[in-house]
Formats: structure tokens, sequence, C-alpha cells
């Protein structure tokens, strides 16, 4: 059995979905990327998502979101549908488009983890080995400068989407939200983070391009790739996918974290024994979500500590 996992209102994450088989099946197109920007608007004011930072690879995609009402796996399950339907469309696509395995969603815990992942997002092409700068990266991305403060625009996809059902916009607008706690007066500030965690990811990846005798494919490249084929290069499988993140040198952040992440699912346990055995009025921890939408099970409103 899975783990349970809390879904907090006002929670900040870092989501990544990957491609079946990595096929590149979202290799950047006009069309593709403009179903991206849409199914990605209509689906956070949909379900109340602030997006800060967003990366869409070939062969998966990234998001860093704020959850602000606790409705994650609805967002996900709503968003992810519209693009497999899109990209099966678009790409003349039979079966799946998203892999088996299920999302990785990782709570970005602190200020530090904010910044490293937004900066992982968007260096993320540059990682790999694909473009020498985040910039250069012709799918969906942000640039640095528009993180808290700019907009995404995309008119109604001419596939799949009926013009005449009014929940599909003729265009649909994805500001780039602040996280949560950082007031407007310190986003030059968050950016001058961001940008220099960029730079430091990037260096890394062309010290790696350059010690493994490799160089960079290119966007015109990138562009030319058939989306049916798949990558080739080594990836770990069944890798560690963490719950969390606090970024670097937060030994103590890492520490409360991973007792919240305890308490939560011992609690849950618990109460999930207590359930079986047929008590219905038992409790579950705040952040329960499966039990409480599908099975109408009661939740307490005291956060837990380890």
């Amino acid at each position: 059995m899975s783990q349970p996992r809390e879904i907090a209102a006002g929670a900040t994450y870092l989501v990544t979905r990957r491609i079946l088989r990595r096929h590149f099946l979202l290799r950047p197109d006009a069309a593709i990327n403009q179903l991206l920007v849409y199914a990605l608007a209509v689906s956070t004011r949909r379900y109340g998502v602030e997006v800060h930072a967003l990366c869409a690879m070939s062969t998966h995609l990234h998001l860093v979101v704020t959850d602000v009402q606790g409705v994650l796996p609805r967002f996900l399950q709503y968003f992810h549908r519209l693009v497999a339907l899109g990209t099966k469309v678009l790409r003349k696509w039979e079966g799946p488009v998203w892999d088996h395995e299920a999302t990785s969603v990782v709570r970005l815990m602190t200020p530090a983890a904010v910044v490293e992942k937004i900066a992982y997002v968007l260096a993320n092409p540059v990682a790999a080995g694909l473009v020498r700068h985040a910039t250069e990266w012709p799918g969906v991305k942000v640039h640095v400068g528009e993180l808290g403060c700019g907009v995404l625009r995309a008119t109604r996809p001419s596939v799949y989407l009926d013009p005449a059902n009014p929940q599909w916009v003729e265009e649909a607008t994805l500001p780039l939200a602040l996280p949560p706690d950082i007031a407007p007066e310190e986003a030059e500030s968050l950016r001058r983070q961001v940008a220099a965690e960029l730079e430091r990811q990037e260096e890394l990846a062309h010290a790696d391009v350059e010690r493994r005798g490799l160089r960079f494919l290119g966007a015109e490249q990138v562009t030319k790739n058939s989306p049916y084929e798949r990558a080739t290069s080594s990836e770990d499988l069944r890798g560690r996918n963490p719950t969390f993140a606090v970024g670097r040198d937060q030994g103590d952040a890492w520490r409360t974290a991973a007792a919240a992440v305890r308490a939560f699912r011992a609690s849950y346990r618990t109460a999930l024994e207590r359930w079986r055995a047929g008590v219905r009025s038992v409790l579950f921890p705040v952040g329960t979500w499966w039990m409480r939408t599908f099975h109408g099970a009661c939740v307490n409103d005291a956060v837990l500590t380890g």
C-alpha cells in the first residue's frame, strides 16, 4: 500500500509528471505549447491553484505551484487529463500519454527549498544537455524576470475543446504568482536568489557536459526530434521519490519536516485501522484527503507535530 499523503491548504509543491516510456510527445512546437499553457490556465482558475514556475520538457512536465484550497489531487487529475486528451489528438497517439508511475509531488517546506526547486525547474533543459542556457529552451517555460509578475496567455486550441462550451474561453491567461510569504516588496530579492541558484546549476551542467565530452543539442535540433521517438539517455528507474524538500544545509528543518510526516502517517494508520473495524466516528489527521473526499470520513482540525 502506498504511503498516505497530507494535502494541506496553502502548501507549495514541486510537481513532476512523465510521459509514457519517455516518448517526446511534449516536444516543443506551437500547438503543444498552446495546449499546455491553455490547459494549465483553465485548470488553475478552476481549482484556485497558483503557479510560480513551470518547464515543459519533451518527456516530462515540471510545475512549482501552491495549492491554496487543499485540492491538489483534483487539480492534477483535471489538468493532466486535459493535456493527455489534447496531446492524443495533436500527435494522433493511441494509448496512454502519461507514465504509469504516480505523479511526483514534493512539498517545499522552506524558502530555501522554493528557491532551489524553482531554479531546478528552470535549469532542467540545461541539466539535460539540450540547451546551454535556460532562456534558450523553446518549450513552455518561465524566465527569472517573470517570477511573481509575468502572465502567460494562450488562445483556445482548435483540437479537442468544443468552442461552443462556455467553460473553454477563447483566451486563457496564467498569472505567475509569488510564493506564499513573499511580499511584493521582496519579489526582486526572490528573483535575485533564483537567478544566482540558476547560474550555479547551469555551471554544474556545463561542467558535466564537458566532463563527458558531449555538447549541447541546441534548441533547433530539439524541435526537429520526432515526438514518437524516445529518450535514450540513462535514467535511474524507481529511484527515491521524496515527500518533501527543505533545501541545502537545512538540517533542523529536515528533522522537523520528517517528524511531521511520521506523525501524520502514524495517526492516519491508527485511524484507518479503527475505520476498518467499523468505527465511523474516528477522526483522521488534518490533511487527510482521500478518506474525507470519497468516504466522508471525519478529519481533525488540529495540526500534528512530531
